[in-house]
């Protein structure tokens, strides 16, 4: 039989025939695969194919022949990814913030060709789990590339970052002046991407949201600045630390809380943390925190058995931190009793 002009392609396409095609309970005879082939414009024979499978198996791929009177044949047994394995990792692009919709879906498309063809379904069910929150910047790909390409060529870089107006739109910070910053890494924290940089003008160690950087630019002709700071730098414990990724000064705070929530504290702050008992209900830990706003609302949403035992100064800044909320409902109160009040005296 002469060749026809795709011959050459005849592996390509039996490997491409069997990840679309095949899986433990779809199996393709030899015959099958002669008439997929010819689909492609490609001529074949039954020995032909068998020797083709061999050179197949000998390549590494998992292709099993299941020999019954119906429904026997020939499918691909093992693939890349295991289905368990996709699914998480259709998770993972679903519910991340700093992936916006359009490119969830497109990755999601792309992880869907990984898996069987009859297993796709499930990893599309997978995806309808939950609509999260996206970020709304398409440029966050190409952030991240960038800022991988100056860390690798130890290059500073400069952008603008962005910030929320009440139209509901991103506009630049500091009227648009740039900052310019040494990256030395990437971390996700809180479902987003932050860039740990060492902050050349104010000279110290900051974090900046990718999804929140405009107009990445690397400085090929210089050298990144913060060695010396990075080198006793912990990026587990400075995540840790920081609560919502808000800076603030970092302290050794002590606190009081019930034995049964330790596995709070564990969570947050690690195995490591110093926990000693007090008595048979409460226990005290020591734990290193990035002392602010968020770390006292955290604070807060743990209740009243929880509270601070030193040190002096961040207690008394826990105390202004409530004060300053109380006030807002005290007022919000008043004005319902007037109103209310107002509402009897005329008759409603």
């Amino acid at each position: 039989m002469p060749k026809s002009a795709n011959q050459k392609l005849k592996l390509i396409y039996l490997i491409r025939i069997f990840n679309e095609k095949t899986d433990e309970n779809h199996c393709l005879s030899a015959q099958d695969l002669i008439s997929e082939l010819s689909a492609y414009g490609i001529s074949a024979e039954r020995k032909s194919i068998y020797d083709d499978i061999e050179c197949l198996i000998k390549l590494g791929y998992d292709i099993v022949n299941v020999k019954a009177k119906t429904g026997g044949g020939y499918y691909l047994a093992s693939r890349e990814f295991e289905l368990p394995e996709l699914k998480l990792l259709v998770d993972a692009v679903q519910s991340s913030r700093f992936i916006t919709r359009k490119k969830s879906r497109e990755l999601i498309s792309k992880i869907e060709k990984l898996a069987g063809p009859y297993e796709r379904k499930q990893l599309q069910r997978q995806v309808l789990v939950a609509g999260r929150v996206k970020t709304e910047n398409e440029s966050i790909y190409y952030n991240v590339d960038r800022i991988h390409n100056a860390i690798q060529n130890n290059a500073p870089v400069t952008f603008t970052y962005m910030e929320w107006n009440i139209k509901k739109e991103l506009q630049p910070r500091r009227e648009g002046r740039k900052y310019k910053v040494s990256p030395w890494a990437l971390t996700w924290k809180d479902e987003n991407y932050y860039l740990i940089a060492y902050d050349n003008e104010e000279q110290k160690i900051k974090h900046f949201r990718v999804d929140k950087m405009n107009r990445i630019t690397e400085l090929p002709g210089e050298v990144r600045m913060g060695m010396e700071a990075f080198k006793e730098f912990d990026i587990a414990e400075y995540t840790n630390q920081t609560f919502g990724m808000f800076g603030g000064r970092t302290e050794t705070v002590m606190l009081k809380l019930p034995a049964s929530m330790i596995g709070i504290i564990l969570d947050r702050f690690g195995r490591e943390t110093d926990v000693r008992r007090i008595d048979d209900t409460f226990v005290s830990v020591r734990v290193r925190a990035t002392v602010s706003s968020q770390f006292y609302g955290w604070l807060t949403g743990l209740g009243n058995q929880v509270s601070i035992l030193a040190p002096e100064e961040v207690k008394k800044g826990y105390l202004n931190f409530l004060n300053h909320i109380i006030p807002n409902y005290n007022e919000k109160a008043g004005e319902a009793n007037e109103l209310k009040d107002c509402r009897q005296n005329e008759g409603l």
